[in-house]
């Protein structure tokens, strides 16, 4: 599990064809530090787990699933990703749960700079849409934000915005997001608990009907 608390931006060094996946070799100094062999990484909001290290680098093995799924797809060397490790009992939750599965992703449609902050909007699939509200938790390239605006439901086009402060566009690869941009999305695990129940219960009251 993970807060969505950035710890560090790292970079990823390397990547090759393992089996029916790709291994990654991604740099991160302080991420490292004092991870071992099986530990759990977040890496822009995809959970990898580790399998080997060095000094101030990682590697982990990415399936085909998770590849399809996340941006990890078309990142290339030299790209700069979002670090964190594996919450502590016992550390205080200041962001929201986060798995580290990720749901698919989103694209950049709109940033408006201000004097401090700076809004930016994502455009939602429709499997998405649902599981997003307003002022609820979103976790965005690994990064623990909370929803500022979105689509009304019966808007043909469904999307969300955030509002970044400074650390957050400083201290993440948020700032450097333009309109175009790819990012990855986990909801919140309760709406996905939510949604769940409803389609179970929706599919009873069919059979009953029926």
């Amino acid at each position: 599990m993970f807060t969505g608390l950035i710890e560090e931006l790292g970079e990823i060094v390397h990547r090759e064809p393992a089996g029916d996946g790709e291994r990654f070799t991604i740099r991160g100094a302080k991420i490292v530090s004092d991870a071992g062999h099986g530990d759990s990484i977040a890496v822009s909001g995809v959970c990898l787990t580790v399998i080997d290290q060095s000094s101030d680098s990682f590697t982990a093995d990415v399936m085909a699933q998770t590849l399809a799924m996340s941006t990890l797809r078309d990142a290339a060397p030299g790209l700069s990703v979002n670090l964190e490790r594996a919450a502590k009992a016992g550390d205080r939750l200041g962001g929201h749960i986060v798995q580290g599965h990720v749901d698919g992703t989103a694209v950049v449609t709109e940033v408006r700079p201000g004097e401090q902050w700076r809004v930016v909007r994502f455009a939602l699939t429709p499997e998405l849409a649902p599981l997003v509200v307003n002022k609820g938790s979103i976790c965005v390239d690994g990064i623990s934000l909370t929803v500022s605006d979105i689509s009304g439901a019966s808007e043909p086009e469904q999307w969300f915005e955030v509002s970044l402060i400074p650390e957050t566009l400083v201290a993440t690869t948020l700032g450097e997001r333009v309109v175009g941009d790819r990012v990855n999305i986990e909801t919140d695990i309760v709406a996905r608990h939510v949604e769940r129940m409803l389609s179970f219960h929706t599919s009873a009251n069919k059979g009953a009907h029926s």
